[in-house]
């Protein structure tokens, strides 16, 4: 669906200065995206795509396997528009809008391990596996007093291979991994709230960047974000509340 609005030729010209959109897809967010490189789907691809058309030009759709490299692409201009996590350590980087999807971080652990709550894992001793630059790992970089993490390019897989007493990762791929493979649990209580958004630089002028924040609002409103979550398999209640646009 495109709602046809009037949008400046300013921020067309500054959003898309190149005349085409380019947008950092992340593969690696099973719940965002899905698909393959070549064809990516889910709700960022629909929400890249719907951009483009409400701009008038065409939409560059670049896919990387993690957050982190999508937030590299941003940061070395390779990317017009981005869709990440709100983290105080990316937003020295980039203008957020208000988010689109609300996802949950928690943690899984082997079945018969003694931590049973989220604040449990907080403890001397104790090593998360967590995915490099995620936004579970920028979280806890900064929260955990204790615990220690354990960077790679897969957190669960670490936790797996190094006999691990924990790792972080988002609800629906810790679900999903523990109903596959016998011997480990997930702690239901979530330990963060992941607000997903979609970024742009923050040399971008306060018309675009207002431009972007209204743009995500319409799409909540009008069902386009929970109608991407359901068409790709994902659950439409994960749609964030309204924010606020300044």
């Amino acid at each position: 669906m495109t709602v046809v609005s009037s949008v400046d030729d300013e921020v067309i010209a500054d959003l898309a200065p190149r005349g085409v959109l380019r947008a950092a897809i992340n593969l690696g967010n099973s719940v965002l995206a899905q698909g393959t490189a070549s064809a990516p789907a889910g709700v960022t691809a629909d929400i890249a795509r719907e951009l483009a058309a409400r701009l008038g030009v065409a939409a560059d759709l670049t896919c990387f396997g993690a957050a982190r490299k999508s937030f590299e692409a941003m940061a070395r201009g390779d990317a017009d528009i981005c869709f990440l996590a709100i983290e105080p350590a990316r937003a020295a980087q980039v203008a957020f809008t208000a988010p689109y999807v609300v996802i949950e971080g928690v943690y899984v652990v082997p079945a018969d391990s003694g931590l049973t709550a989220a604040a449990d894992v907080d403890r001397e001793g104790v090593r998360i596996g967590v995915n490099e630059g995620s936004a579970y790992d920028l979280f806890l970089s900064r929260t955990l007093q204790r615990a220690s993490l354990v960077r790679g390019e897969d957190g669960i897989g670490l936790f797996r291979g190094q006999g691990l007493e924990a790792a972080a990762g988002i609800r629906q791929v810790v679900g999903d991994f523990t109903a596959r493979i016998p011997g480990f649990r997930m702690i239901d209580e979530g330990f963060m709230r992941i607000r997903q958004a979609l970024g742009t630089t923050l040399t971008r002028a306060p018309a675009t960047v207002r431009f972007l924040a209204v743009f995500i609002e319409e799409l909540k409103a009008s069902g386009f974000i929970g109608d991407a979550l359901r068409r790709s398999g994902q659950d439409g209640a994960l749609v964030a509340p309204p924010g606020a646009v300044s």
